[in-house]
Parts: structure tokens; sequence; C-alpha cells
């Protein structure tokens, strides 16, 4: 697989809503999203299956997402990924390995979305992640970081996971 080209992609209507801090699922038009709070942590959980034809580069995940009001201020995303290898770990538990992190800038104007990347390398970064493997992917604003400096909602939209 070549760099850049798409493994698979989340609408927001795909995700799991986990028991503490889920992100609220909303309509913005005839647009499925889902709001991150300014105030609170909360997040969104998506479930997949890497790619057979995965390489081994490392993965980019794009969060396509927007801001219900604001066209100031910056927004503190994380994610966070969670292998589940064959025979190997159990699901009674979260195993999230450690959040890559990205702030982005709101869009300029109400109505626009901003895709706003986060990379991560192959191995212990994507939780040692292999092709053919069930996984979750779980994306957080992270509303109290000093830098998650946007009023009100963040909309995310979709997201896209793409070989690096």
């Amino acid at each position: 697989m070549a760099a850049g080209n798409e493994l698979l992609s989340f609408r927001a209507d795909e995700y799991q809503p986990g028991v503490a801090s889920p992100a609220t699922y909303d309509r913005r038009n005839d647009h499925g999203v889902l709001d991150f709070d300014a105030a609170t942590d909360e997040n969104a959980v998506f479930g997949g299956v890497l790619p057979t034809h995965y390489a081994g580069n490392g993965l980019t995940v794009t969060l396509v997402w927007s801001a219900t009001t604001a066209t100031t201020g910056d927004v503190v995303w994380n994610v966070a990924i969670e292998a589940h290898p064959d025979d190997a770990f159990d699901l009674d538990a979260d195993g999230f390995a450690a959040a890559n992190a990205a702030t982005a800038t709101a869009p300029s104007a109400s109505g626009e979305v901003q895709y706003t990347d986060i990379t991560f390398t192959d191995g212990a970064d994507m939780d040692s992640l292999a092709a053919g493997e069930s996984f979750r992917l779980k994306v957080t604003r992270d509303a109290n970081h000093a830098s998650d400096t946007m009023a009100g909602d963040a909309e995310l939209h979709k997201v896209i996971v793409k070989e690096t």
C-alpha cells in the first residue's frame, strides 16, 4: 500500500458511545456530527479492522471537524489506538496506547470544515496494531488543556485513517 492511501474511514454515526463522557450525536443540516464540549473532556470510540494490505508504514488519522459557532480559538484533539491481537487481549478492560495529540485552529467561518492530521509510527505508538487485526480508535477533545481555547462545541464529521 502506498503512503497516503486511505485504509478506512468512519462517519459520526458509526461511533460507540462510551460509558464515561461520550460525545453527543447531533446533526448539522443533514450532516451527522459528534459534539465535543468546550468545558469537559469528551470522547468517541470507533471500531474496525486494519486492512490486510496495510504495509507497516504507520498511520495518519485525519479528523474532519467544524465548530458549532466559533470562528477563533484552538481545539486540542487526542487520538489513541487499542489493538485486539489474537488470543491475547481481554475485552473486559480498556487497553488504549498513549494518545497522540494535535492542536488545531477553528475554521475561519461557521459551517466550514477543518482537516487535522495526527500521525502514529508503526509499533508501540499504535499499540502494535497489525494488518488484519481488530482495533478501536478513541478520539477525545482535551477541553481542559490550556491550549484548547475555542468556545462552544467542536463537531466531528468523519475520521479518515491513511497509511503514512
